[in-house]
């Protein structure tokens, strides 16, 4: 079916379809053309996260049998925000009890799967670069991100290219709940008839990039409702409205985990500030090492602190081990000062497990700081989760973890499309402004080290938001895909 030409009653100009044409068939072109085919798909247990006990969707040699009562949760990885979404979204369905099963749309040897990491691949390119060149940041990344994503005629080429996507589809029911956490599943899905189809909106700045008529979309927050309800600045005259049914607000995707337990976690980052221990800095480097430099920085800054017994750091690597070689390499001696763990989950799983009830404890004897690193993108993204339940500060560049019910300190965003996420979360209260210097960022670690009253703050606004039902969008977005 075709949803390029019309976008919720817009016209798109004719030179805009062409190039949404040309852009399909180059990628047919250099992929191969399987819009005939049928893949089969099969059940394969995702055995690292016990906590959700998700199923992994892989290419199989007969038809499908999906689980009792399941709900598919589509997604593609790009950086860990998208699979972070994906993990909060299966967590709730689990809870609320589902069969969440984990569709990965660029892990298949398919022509739709290598459109998307091709792209991913030139996303990735753009972001490192802009984070080493301040001129194409600022004239090109951020223009990109902020603009040039949010025009309604970028939404003609992705819906153009996602009909590439179709023959993963063919096994799926028809009127399976399926809850995509990037846009490009979620057109998928559409175009291959799906029709219990949610998109999961991320991020806090409306696009047209995420728009995938035909489904259900959630948003997070009354600032996006607005902005994707008026399609405002989506283009330069006035658009036709998404209608009502198109369109809902439910709150931030958190894990359940998470969410059930925020009473009792704020409770006790309260009763460490009101007793003097360590802040305990939780550093999400993640997988692509955005922000090396702040990082390090603030590692060095922290030092200090850790010596005097005022602070305490866990740094999660995420996937990329080669960013602990350039901790070593920029603060010599930290190797000694720190308790590691890599590769090791079900060490790290223990250590995890032990946080809330060893209070201050110091790590590796009388050192402050421990450092987190997997292989596996499951180990190496739940890793966080696990941790922040037990942290009194998230640092972390204002991506999707802006949403979870944890206190946080923000760095430099990375992309335009990100300053509007930390601008909601100062807002509400559960976080710092956006921090994007090494001097501000120290700065923010001063004041938050030596007036605990803010971090006190914070956690009893976190306990506030929950009665408010902010941080219940999983659950939201499970009953708009279960028809309820």
């Amino acid at each position: 079916m075709d949803k390029s030409s019309i976008i919720f009653g817009n016209p798109i100009d004719a030179k805009t379809l062409q190039k949404a044409e040309r852009s399909k068939q180059k990628f047919l072109k250099k992929f191969g053309d399987d819009t005939q085919k049928v893949y089969h798909l099969g059940l394969s247990p995702i055995s690292q996260i016990d906590e959700i006990r998700m199923q992994n969707l892989v290419l199989a040699d007969k038809p499908l049998v999906l689980p009792d009562n399941p709900l598919i949760v589509g997604n593609i990885r790009m950086g860990f925000g998208h699979y972070r979404i994906s993990m909060a979204i299966a967590s709730c369905a689990q809870a609320m009890g589902y069969s969440p099963v984990w569709f990965d749309l660029a892990s298949f040897d398919a022509t739709g799967s290598a459109m998307i990491r091709s792209q991913n691949d030139l996303y990735s390119l753009g972001s490192r670069i802009s984070q080493k060149s301040r001129l194409f940041n600022r004239f090109v990344w951020e223009p990109i991100n902020s603009e040039g994503f949010k025009k309604i005629t970028y939404n003609a080429s992705d819906q153009k290219n996602a009909e590439l996507l179709v023959p993963l589809y063919r096994d799926l029911p028809k009127d399976v709940p399926f809850v995509a956490t990037h846009v490009w599943p979620s057109q998928g899905a559409v175009h291959a008839g799906l029709t219990h189809v949610v998109n999961a909106v991320p991020d806090n700045w409306p696009m047209g990039l995420h728009l995938s008529e035909g489904a259900l979309h959630a948003v997070q927050t009354p600032f996006a409702y607005l902005g994707y309800k008026s399609l405002n600045g989506f283009a330069k005259e006035p658009l036709k409205h998404m209608p009502d049914d198109a369109l809902f607000e439910v709150g931030h995707f958190v894990d359940h985990e998470l969410t059930a337990n925020i009473e009792k976690d704020c409770e006790a980052r309260i009763e460490r500030q009101k007793s003097g221990a360590p802040v305990r800095f939780l550093l999400t480097v993640g997988g692509a090492g955005a922000g090396a430099d702040l990082y390090i920085d603030m590692v060095r800054h922290l030092l200090g602190y850790v010596k005097q017994k005022k602070a305490e750091i866990i740094i999660n690597f995420g996937d990329h081990l080669d960013m602990w070689e350039l901790f070593r390499k920029k603060i010599p001696g930290i190797e000694q000062l720190t308790e590691t763990y890599f590769n090791d989950y079900a060490s790290f799983h223990d250590f995890a497990a032990r946080l809330p009830d060893d209070g201050a404890r110091k790590f590796g004897g009388d050192t402050g700081i421990a450092a987190v690193c997997n292989k596996d993108i499951f180990e190496a993204v739940y890793s966080t989760n696990l941790l922040m339940r037990s942290c009194d500060v998230l640092v972390t560049k204002p991506g999707e973890l802006v949403f979870y019910p944890v206190p946080k300190l923000f760095m430099r965003h990375i992309g335009g499309h990100e300053v509007y996420g930390a601008l909601h979360a100062q807002e509400i209260g559960d976080a710092t402004n956006e921090c994007r210097t090494s001097g501000s960022i120290c700065a923010m670690i001063d004041t938050l080290i030596g007036d605990r009253q803010i971090l006190i703050h914070m956690s009893q606004r976190i306990m506030e938001l929950k009665e408010y039902g902010i941080y219940n969008g999983g659950y939201e977005v499970v009953k708009l895909a279960a028809g309820k």
